[in-house]
Formats: structure tokens, sequence, C-alpha cells
């Protein structure tokens, strides 16, 4: 019997949403509204292929603003996730928070580690081999915070910016 088939991925790549996989359009909940990053499909099938489950953290303020409900964050990432399937990939788990960034001090919110935390722990990842894709310091933060390698996506193509990372890791 083949024993890498039942072998436990512990080991994740935690990417921010907004300006990471999708451009950032401000409020994003409707699909209609959602646009791909250049390279985002193809760096979630590369990090699926290299065993990293891939899990997304994204602060959805907009939700404390009355803009949209958590139900309305739910279906989009439902609809993300339709979409990945389309090209054999998808992504493992999503986390978001919905609180104003006021509320920062008892919130999950980013640069919190909360989230982040609540993914490790739920998965049984180990920390060492996890880390964090964002495009503002708070998802820097964040990743400082919960103890885990974080690296700044500055835009462009996110698949070059990936492929850059694993080399740094395997060096």
């Amino acid at each position: 019997m083949n024993q890498e088939k039942f072998k436990k991925i512990d080991k994740a790549v935690f990417l921010d949403r907004d300006g990471t996989i999708n451009k950032d359009v401000g409020y994003l909940y409707k699909p209609s509204d959602f646009q791909w990053i250049d390279g985002a499909i193809e760096s979630i099938k590369l990090l699926k292929k290299k065993q990293f489950m891939v899990i997304v953290i994204t602060n959805q303020s907009g939700i404390g603003r009355g803009y949209y409900k958590n139900e309305d964050v739910n279906i989009l990432h439902e609809w993300i996730n339709l979409e990945l399937i389309k090209h054999k990939t998808k992504i493992d788990d999503f986390f978001f928070s919905g609180d104003l960034p006021s509320e920062q001090k008892s919130s999950r919110r980013k640069p919190s580690p909360k989230m982040i935390n609540e993914a490790i722990i739920k998965h049984k990842l180990d920390r060492s081999k996890c880390f964090m894709i964002g495009d503002k310091n708070t998802d820097m933060e964040s990743a400082k915070n919960a103890k885990i390698k974080g690296f700044l996506f500055k835009g462009k193509n996110l698949l070059d910016r990936i492929v850059n990372i694993l080399k740094q890791q395997n060096s």
C-alpha cells in the first residue's frame, strides 16, 4: 500500500485575499466584481502540487461597516473555489474577520495572529513549515505575530513571487 497517499499535510501557505489573489476593488463581496491577480490560479495549483495547504486569511471590514454580511463573504469564497475547481485546484480553508479597524484590541483582524493561529490548530500544522503572503504591512505583522515567515507581494504576477519564495525556502 502506498503510504505517501496517507501522509498528513502539515505545512501551509496563508494568502491574503484582496490585493494578493484578487484585485483589490474595495469591499468585494460579489462574484461579478471579482478579478484574479495574474498568476493567482497557477500559484494555488503549484502550492498544492508542492503539498502545501492553501489557506486564505482576510480582513473584511465591510461586514462591520454594514456593506455586506458574513454570508455574502461565504458565498464569494464558495464561488472562488468553484472557479478553482475548473482548474483542478482549490483553497483548503478561508478565515475572515469582519471587525472594524477601531476594534483591533479585541479582534481577530490582522495584524492579530488569531486567524493564523486558529488555522494552525484546526489543521494541525507545523508552524515552522508555514508562511504568509500578503500585500500589506498588516499581513507581515500578522505573520510575525503568529511566529511564521511573511513575504510581501507588491503586485504584478503572484506566480513569479511564489516561485521566488519557494526557491528561497529550499536554499
